[in-house]
């Protein structure tokens, strides 16, 4: 069988396996985008596959970037390297470049000049250049290995592939699964490290609405922040330098200002991060019963605490409002999904599908028994399952851990590298980096509060027979009235003896770094012990590892089967990171309790949400004039200026800044959320609900122009006004 071949009958199942995957359904990998091709005409696509995809020629993958690593999604509009991507995505550098007395967090920035543009530290875009099917490589690799042996295996092929593509190209490589180690694929990327801040509008712009309107329709919100890619004067990629130029890309968005109407062709194409579409159903009753609840109960100890610094000092909340905006974000999440997975009962609708497995698989003996044996890997797992979770988002999420357990790997490797200079410079600079992340978000009162209330919720939720000894021990040294005092105790007592937790002493430890003197540490002698590597493997032993191991072993099996089971039939594979695309149309919808919801947002009903000096719907007031007097300048409709809109195009974590594109290839949005109804999308998507958020680029363009002032980065733009 030939490799197309091959590829396509990987490629063509369902992924409602009762039903062909709707077109509005589906994150769709680019260099196959021609077999849904003649469903995307009908539904308003004008151009061609090859405009979308093609390596030989610019095309449209060519102006998506990969953001910092796949966080967010960016896309290029201008040939000097322009990207447009969401304010949340930019909000981390906006904010670490915010201070009391520059604070263009709060004010908004838009650099006049390249010399106004600021470098933004670590930040770097990836473009992909290129991907390959190499399902046939690693299949023949992997044949006749055992367990044990599989993961090395499957490791050294990897770096073959990756080496053997990238030799001589100066490209970076990697090999992703899909459907679960069915089928892989090569892809080589292009990174630019030099990427700096161009614009962004003020927060009560890009965040309007904040958490209560986070995750709902109808949205009001300006996120967007601009940024642009920095190249050597060869155009190649180069590390930050003043004579450093623009990049010229391969290919940019045009930009339309028509505006959209109920039924049109959109298009979103980006990095979505994950999903879990094929989770059986004793992974959704273990989410909505289990994990997901003490999820949001630690998130909301964090917020709660740092909530109440912010509220004291506009420094205080510069620090943490980063952080504080990323934990939030999850924190309602997890909230959604549980909610929505219950109503739309998903479980019960996993349990069906799996009955008729069960039945298709009984006369297949490499099939029959799976959910069987699901079920019992879940049952030997579940009473561990909420004692990891705390792991992961209790136990490790104080600050100090973390800094302390990276400042300890960096010295140790920059001990081993001593002799090398140019290896020891870069650790050093990351070391650099990692400490000045830590004190820009130090802030003691939350960090001890929190850290006081997650140990002595664990201490509570987790059964005693599970709890280690070292935790057991810190109660009894530290008596209290209460649990949370005692933890409190030790959290004082820790705070006065570090070297590494406090600023100050922390500052002072890497002016004189001792690898020893951490060792030794009270604070790393801590951390060492709740890092997750160590937690496990003391605590846990080969608990958990097990449970990794055997259901990555079922869930390979399975989707075999259902590769098998649904032979010629549409699908797509989960959500990777990597680059896909979705398409569908603009379309409103009625909510669950009968509200009818139009397509689009305006400025009019902005106004109606502003609520002056308030954290969530307060306004600049540039806006408040503009909009008095009407200054709407090209972008108005119906006398105000269109805010946002829905689709019905499928994404997920990663898809946020992606381009929402017409069917003549121009950029009329960008998306950056999901609406409340359809919030279980990462592990069951609803067709009837199901909608995606997106900034409308009038707006976009109307706060850089009219309210920005900034006819420099206007002019850049190939701006379509029909």
């Amino acid at each position: 069988m030939n490799k197309l071949k091959s590829v396509i009958i990987l490629l063509l199942l369902p992924l409602i396996f009762s039903e062909i995957a709707k077109a509005d359904e589906g994150m769709w990998i680019p260099m196959l985008i021609g077999k849904n091709y003649d469903q995307m005409k009908k539904q308003g696509f004008k151009l061609t596959p090859e405009d979308l995809y093609n390596i030989n020629k610019a095309s449209i993958k060519d102006a998506i970037v990969s953001l910092g690593g796949g966080f967010c999604t960016g896309e290029v509009v201008s040939n000097k390297g322009l990207v447009f991507t969401n304010h949340h995505c930019g909000y981390e550098a906006i904010s670490a470049n915010s201070t009391p007395q520059n604070d263009i967090l709060d004010n908004g920035f838009y650099a006049k000049s390249y010399q106004e543009e600021k470098p933004i530290s670590g930040l770097f875009v990836q473009f992909l250049v290129r991907m390959e099917d190499v399902t046939p490589q690693v299949t023949a690799a992997l044949k006749g290995v055992t367990d044990a042996e599989r993961g090395q295996k499957l490791e050294d092929i990897n770096n073959k592939l990756i080496a053997d593509a990238t030799n001589g190209t100066g490209y970076e490589g990697s090999v992703k699964d899909f459907f679960d180690g069915n089928q892989y694929f090569l892809y080589l990327y292009e990174t630019y490290n030099d990427v700096r801040l161009v614009g962004a509008p003020p927060q009560s712009i890009g965040k309007f609405g904040g958490d209560t309107d986070n995750w709902e329709w109808p949205r009001h919100t300006g996120d967007f922040s601009i940024f642009r890619i920095y190249s050597g004067k060869d155009g190649k990629p180069a590390a930050y330098s003043a004579d450093n130029v623009p990049l010229v890309p391969k290919k940019f968005l045009p930009v339309s200002i028509k505006g959209v109407k109920n039924g049109d062709f959109a298009m979103v194409y980006g990095y979505p991060g994950r999903t879990d579409r094929f989770l059986t159903s004793n992974g959704v009753k273990l989410a909505t019963e289990e994990t997901n609840p003490v999820i949001v109960k630690l998130r909301d100890i964090r917020l709660k605490a740092w909530k109440e610094e912010m509220n004291k000092s506009v420094d205080t909340r510069l620090k943490l409002s980063s952080e504080y905006a990323e934990i939030a974000n999850y924190w309602k999440y997890f909230i959604g999904q549980t909610e929505q997975l219950k109503g739309l009962g998903i479980y019960a609708q996993k349990q069906q599908q799996e009955a008729e497995f069960t039945k298709w698989a009984a006369d297949k003996p490499a099939y029959a028994g799976l959910m069987d044996s699901y079920k019992q890997l879940y049952a030997a797992y579940e009473p561990y399952a909420i004692h990891r979770t705390f792991v992961d988002e209790g136990l490790h999420a104080p600050n100090f851990i973390y800094n302390t357990l990276v400042t300890f790997n960096l010295l140790r490797a920059l001990d081993a590298q001593k002799d090398d200079a140019k290896a020891a410079d870069e650790i050093k600079k990351e070391l650099k980096e990692q400490t000045d992340s830590y004190l820009n978000t130090y802030n003691e009162p939350s960090d001890k509060k929190a850290f006081a209330q997650i140990m002595a919720t664990y201490y509570t939720d987790i059964p005693k027979d599970q709890r280690p000894q070292f935790i057991e021990d810190i109660v009894s040294k530290y008596q209290s009235a209460t649990v949370e005092e005692a933890f409190m105790k030790f959290a004082n007592e820790l705070w006065s003896t570090s070297s590494i937790i406090t600023p100050d002493k922390f500052k002072a430890f890497i002016e004189n770094p001792s690898l020893e003197v951490l060792s030794k540490d009270p604070a790393y002698l801590y951390a060492k012990q709740v890092s997750p590597r160590a937690y496990a493997r003391n605590v846990f032993g080969t608990k958990i590892s097990d449970f990794e191991v055997q259901k990555e072993k079922l869930d390979h099996i399975y989707l075999q089967a259902l590769l098998e089971k649904n032979k010629g039939k549409l699908i797509y594979p989960d959500a990777n990171s990597t680059m896909r695309i979705s398409y569908g149309n603009v379309q409103d919808y009625a909510s669950k309790d009968g509200v009818k919801y139009n397509i689009q947002t305006n400025l009019d009903e902005v106004l109606k949400k502003y609520k002056p000096g308030d954290s969530e719907f307060d306004l600049p007031a540039s806006l408040i004039t503009a909009y008095k007097n009407k200054q709407f300048g090209q972008y108005s409709e119906n006398g105000t200026v269109p805010v946002c809109f829905i689709t019905n195009d499928d994404i997920t974590g990663g898809n946020s800044g992606s381009p929402v594109i017409n069917g003549n290839g121009e950029l009329i949005g960008l998306a950056f959320d999901g609406n409340w109804e359809a919030m279980s999308g990462d592990i069951a998507f609803d067709k009837k609900y199901k909608r995606t958020i997106c900034v409308d680029v009038r707006y976009v363009l109307w706060c850089i122009d009219i309210l920005g002032h900034a006819d420099n980065l206007i002019s850049e733009l190939d701006i379509h006004k029909n």
